[in-house]
């Protein structure tokens, strides 16, 4: 079977394959009680530990029990404007929900996105390190992800002088991350407004996920780019989801926030490639703009803070040196370096010897990956303490 060439540009996903070598670990003697075996404990994926809202389940029961059929293919009315209202409350943006479109997760937001926007002959400016499935998506749509090292100077982050550099005739636009996934650093809104108001000016569009923007734990850092100033921010295309923060992980539901001119064009990828995201998902998480989804959403925000000031410094203890501290997100990003050249054969021998996955760096770009390992604090703080105590048996 001959298959499509763009296969050869779309790399494993690297993050699942050091899962499913952790769950081999964990079916065998290391982790087997009766042979004085450990619990595996997994700190290698982002996914919250705290599932979705009370109020979000029982929602969904209701709404199974009834009919569920297609909705608009830009989403359920009621949902967009939730969403709406509540970029008011957060923010205090107007937000039209005309703009908003609904979609089966974030991911699938970008795709539309991408498909849109970029096409063959394209590039298209990304941090290294960045999440590698934003990549895909890119090269999915036969345009060039064009990855620009960064460093902790820059908190692993793009900056307008970089962009500036880096801008080709080939060049469509900029896609960021803020908060980032592996670096959870984000973009100060003085750095983002700069850079937006030069791709402006050369034709281009700014593309920002945002999925981690409601866990932020900086002030300075917690703004939407949709709300940058000077028209900017109406001309971003933010992607948001229901996953982190509203902890409806599995259920695949996410959105974009897109300039005017541009719905039209997403409603018809979305009509086309997915008639609409799921009914049950999007009817259940009307459930999560609730004062008391909101006020658990913000509690796990605080427990998350707390992960993060615990595992931090508990890893520069370790040697395991984060350089840039967390502004948001879960996750830490460590310079493994003292202890191997290769974090890949170095997260192996690690599930070997402590039973706790962790995630190699070779996903998230090309800039010296082997030096890099991302841990996820979305686990249980007595998982983070357990991990650090067996870390530092083997590393000291």
């Amino acid at each position: 079977m001959k298959l499509a060439g763009r296969l050869d540009r779309i790399e494993p996903f690297y993050v699942m394959e050091l899962a499913k070598a952790a769950a081999r670990v964990a079916a065998g003697p290391l982790c087997d009680p009766a042979r004085g075996g450990r619990r595996m404990i997994r700190l290698n994926i982002g996914e919250p530990d705290f599932g979705a809202a009370p109020a979000v389940r029982e929602a969904a029961a209701r709404v199974a029990q009834g009919d569920t059929p297609y909705t608009d293919a830009l989403g359920l009315p009621a949902l967009r404007e939730a969403i709406a209202r509540w970029y008011g409350e957060r923010f205090g943006l107007a937000i039209a929900p005309e703009r908003i479109a609904v979609t089966a997760g974030a991911s699938a937001g970008l795709q539309l996105a991408c498909l849109a926007l970029f096409e063959r002959g394209d590039e298209v400016l990304m941090p290294d390190p960045c999440y590698p499935c934003n990549r895909h998506f890119v090269t999915a749509a036969d345009a060039t992800p064009r990855l620009l090292p960064t460093g902790a100077g820059a908190r692993f982050q793009l900056g307008a002088a970089q962009v500036r550099e880096a801008w080709t005739p080939a060049t469509r636009g900029v896609l960021l991350a803020s908060p980032s996934n592996p670096t959870g650093t984000s973009i100060a809104p003085e750095v983002l407004a700069d850079m937006a108001g030069f791709v402006r000016e050369r034709g281009g569009v700014t593309v920002v996920d945002e999925i981690y923007l409601p866990l932020s734990y900086e002030a300075h850092f917690g703004h939407t780019a949709l709300a940058l100033p000077g028209g900017l921010g109406d001309e971003v295309v933010s992607v948001n989801s229901f996953s982190k923060y509203f902890g409806m992980t599995g259920w695949r539901l996410g959105w974009l926030v897109l300039p005017p001119a541009l719905v039209p064009a997403i409603e018809r990828l979305a009509q086309n490639f997915y008639i609409c995201a799921s009914t049950l998902a999007q009817k259940a998480a009307l459930a999560c703009f609730e004062p008391a989804s909101i006020a658990e959403f913000e509690r796990r925000r605080a427990v998350l803070r707390e992960r993060r000031d615990f595992i931090v410094p508990a890893l520069n203890e370790l040697g395991l040196t984060v350089p840039v501290p967390p502004d948001g997100a879960f996750y830490a990003w460590m310079d493994v370096s003292r202890f191997h050249a290769d974090s890949w054969a170095f997260a192996h021998e690690l599930l070997d010897s402590t039973q706790v996955a962790l995630t190699p760096g070779r996903d998230f770009g090309l800039a010296d990956p082997g030096r890099w390992m991302r841990l996820s604090f979305a686990s249980s703080m007595e998982d983070l303490q357990e991990a650090v105590a067996r870390l530092r048996e083997v590393l000291r």
